[in-house]
């Protein structure tokens, strides 16, 4: 990945890109801590006043493409004067028609060293997003380094660095590549575009590493199943402990995604990934994470109705049964002591809730008297 930084604005402290880079060496494996945020600009773009969302969606990104039009309309123009030029436009993180007709309208070799030049030395979030969508639109393969060290920062800069990817040969690899490396929103535009590529060469990372835990992966995780054809893949959790995981955190998620996204009861194959799972789940060795899944699995098939959980009632009550039987293990059951010990929040969350009221050998009830 390039190092290569030039010098910022005047006055500025650091660019985005060198921002970004300086938190990727320090765990290159790794999301960046709080997404890169805050940015060091976030003070001074947060005093001055916020341009309005369009009302009409349509209009979002005219202001910014007239800007450019008007910018590329002078041949003497340098790349740098664009770089405190937008913040009093509505400037749109996710593609935009109107952003990405304006890069093409322009001469591309221009359009691309401007683009470039806004990514790697901007010291304002405005002008580095309109820099990006440019290279989302006109870039090259060349500039994949680029947008994956920007597309670190996801929150912000994710949806663009996606659309680039999707488009680029060999952006499904550096997809994967940013897959690994971000977290809250960012971990959804990135693999939502992985289920969209639906190549068998990211069916592996799905069935085993796109749910981090994050609550929102609730909207990806009924698609991850779904494309990755989890369900011809079930015999592989016999071996497979990192896939069996994966697979309770996709459960976890379907069985709660609270709307936003595919749920178990919607979920054609969820009885037998269910059964695969509660038949499989014992054999590793327990973990809190292991154990908080497992509790919220069996809470699920307590509370809800065998519709909901995607099972028949027989189904329903052996999974249950399954699930209470693992968790109340002599072994189990000393993890579950030893998180609360140590003021695990998962297991603390457990503890508040009498185990989510499964009256489990870890959480016995502390009777009526007992305040919470």
């Amino acid at each position: 990945m390039s190092e290569t930084t030039g010098t910022g604005l005047p006055g500025s402290q650091i660019t985005l890109f060198e921002h970004a880079l300086r938190l990727h060496r320090m765990a290159p494996d790794e999301p960046l801590p709080r997404d890169g945020e805050p940015y060091p600009e976030d003070g001074l773009h947060r005093r001055r006043p916020r341009p309005q969302i369009p009302e009409d969606q349509r209009s979002a990104g005219k202001d910014v493409a007239r800007i450019l039009d008007v910018h590329f309309a002078r041949a003497s123009a340098c790349p740098s004067e664009l770089g405190d030029a937008f913040h009093d436009v509505h400037v749109p993180n996710h593609h935009n028609e109107h952003i990405a007709a304006a890069a093409e309208r322009a001469d591309r070799d221009r359009a691309l060293r401007t683009g470039r030049w806004l990514v790697r030395h901007g010291t304002d979030r405005c002008s580095v997003t309109v820099g990006l969508a440019m290279v989302a639109a006109v870039g090259t393969t060349e500039d994949i380094p680029l947008i994956q060290t920007i597309g670190l920062l996801s929150h912000q800069f994710g949806p663009l660095a996606v659309h680039a990817f999707e488009r680029l040969p060999g952006g499904g690899e550096a997809l994967l590549w940013l897959a690994d490396r971000v977290t809250g929103w960012g971990r959804v535009y990135v693999v939502e575009a992985l289920c969209r590529l639906d190549d068998l060469a990211t069916r592996s990372w799905l069935l085993r590493r796109a749910c981090d835990g994050d609550f929102l992966n609730g909207y990806f995780a009924g698609k991850v199943a779904t494309v990755a054809k989890l369900h011809e893949a079930l015999g592989e959790l016999d071996t497979d402990s990192v896939m069996l995981d994966h697979v309770g955190r996709l459960l976890h998620m379907m069985s709660d995604c609270g709307g936003m996204g595919l749920p178990l009861a919607h979920y054609p194959h969820s009885a037998a990934v269910l059964e695969a799972h509660a038949r499989n789940v014992g054999s590793p060795d327990p973990t809190i994470e292991r154990y908080f899944t497992l509790a919220l699995l069996a809470q699920h098939l307590t509370a809800k109705s065998p519709e909901a959980a995607g099972c028949t009632a027989e189904q329903q009550v052996a999974l249950r049964t399954r699930y209470i039987s693992v968790l109340d293990r002599e072994e189990w059951t000393q993890v579950a002591v030893a998180g609360l010990a140590a003021e695990d929040n998962r297991m603390r969350w457990l503890a508040d809730h009498r185990a989510t009221q499964l009256r489990l050998r870890a959480f016995p009830d502390r009777g009526p008297d007992t305040e919470e």
